[in-house]
């Protein structure tokens, strides 16, 4: 059985406009496709926008790459344990395994779904070097109480940020009360380059480290060996990675970042619209934002209980799904996934409030390239699948 529309409404799907395609040809025209002027002067506007300065930014590929390199800032050891979220996507656990650490999983807020502080205080060791925090759905984590936990246990703080390119905590951006913020601009995030990431950071040598590392660990400035400037020798000067943004991309997230508060004003229109259509559904919605919060309003996520709705969360979205509205799922708890579940010896159950969330949530279409027309689709059908 199918809605009425004709058309699939997918998840997640960017806004991209006449100004990002012009500025993407105008790059391919100069030849210059990799990394040159662009990232440097999207690193700048970026850094601007986060109120940091410009130095304080540097691009990179991936959220993943950003959180990786952060976490290789961090002078990580073997055995050394990083705390983070249960709830979250799986490069944020990847990114400490590749560090060489150990990932270490505190519960989340049932009503927040950020990280509990005081299951992070829980969670510490004598082998604890860093805190993970997420600030999921855009939804800024508690910051006083997180930076009050990393100073006391002289921990490094590296805040995930993948969602929360716009979030505020009283006044201030997410990504700049730790050591390292790191933000993504894949395809589905509210600033979009297709692929990319950026790094926000304290320490100057620590950013020199993380752009050296990003670029095979050249000397600063490698990419300019081929400019007009005249050829520039290069010398390796540690053993680094392929994590360079490039042109093509930053030529995206120019535009994008021009109507970042644009998009995020119409994001929190359909958010609201949605809390007001669903007030009377048996839904659990997501919380209202905290007061002297900013919310990146990046995914509206609703739990769906069975025995409240009457139905399984995947058989709602498998309903959604015949009336062509397309979903997400963020997400399943990560000791859930065999990978960590066989290496580390998890048990889901021990963190509940994470294992109940990611077997009943769902994420619906929230973005600014939604019209009015498929935000009323999404309404029509959510009520319809809940009769």
């Amino acid at each position: 059985m199918s809605g009425g529309r004709e058309e699939f409404l997918v998840f997640g799907a960017p806004q991209i406009g006449e100004a990002e395609i012009a500025e993407v040809v105008e790059v391919l025209r100069s030849r210059w496709l990799g990394t040159g002027p662009r990232v440097a002067r999207f690193e700048r506007e970026f850094a601007r926008y986060e109120g940091v300065a410009p130095e304080r930014a540097a691009a990179v590929n991936s959220c993943t790459a950003a959180l990786h390199l952060s976490l290789l800032a961090c002078d990580l050891s073997p055995g050394d344990e990083v705390i983070t979220t249960p709830l979250t996507f799986c490069a944020t656990v990847n990114a400490i395994i590749h560090a060489g650490a150990t990932p270490v999983l505190a519960d989340v807020d049932p009503v927040t779904m950020n990280l509990d502080p005081a299951a992070v205080e829980a969670a510490i060791t004598p082998r604890t070097r860093a805190l993970v925090p997420v600030h999921f759905a855009g939804r800024p984590c508690d910051m006083e109480a997180l930076t009050t936990i990393a100073r006391r246990h002289g921990l490094k703080l590296v805040e995930d940020c993948a969602h929360a390119i716009e979030t505020r905590w009283r006044g201030q951006a997410a990504g700049t009360f730790g050591d390292f913020g790191c933000f993504s601009f894949y395809v589905t995030k509210n600033l979009v380059t297709g692929e990319g990431g950026m790094v926000l950071g304290r320490d100057p040598e620590a950013m020199d480290r993380i752009r050296r590392l990003a670029l095979h660990g050249m000397s600063q400035d490698a990419w300019k060996r081929f400019s007009d400037e005249g050829y520039r020798h290069y010398q390796v000067v540690e053993c680094g990675y392929k994590y360079n943004l490039t042109d093509l991309a930053a030529a995206i997230g120019l535009h994008q970042l021009e109507r970042l508060e644009a998009n995020w004003e119409r994001r929190r229109e359909i958010w609201r619209r949605y809390q007001e259509a669903f007030g009377d559904l048996p839904l659990v919605l997501p919380a209202e934002p905290e007061p002297d919060t900013r919310h990146a309003f990046h995914l509206y996520t609703v739990l769906v209980d069975p025995e409240r709705c009457g139905m399984t969360r995947d058989a709602f979205l498998g309903a959604l799904h015949e009336r062509r509205i397309g979903t997400g799922v963020h997400y399943l708890s990560i000791p859930e996934h065999p990978c960590y579940r066989e290496r580390f010896g998890w048990r889901p159950e021990a963190w509940p409030n994470a294992l109940r969330i990611g077997r009943q949530t769902a994420s619906l279409p929230l973005s600014a390239a939604l019209g009015d027309a498929d935000v009323a689709d999404v309404i029509h059908a959510v009520r319809t699948v809940l009769g």
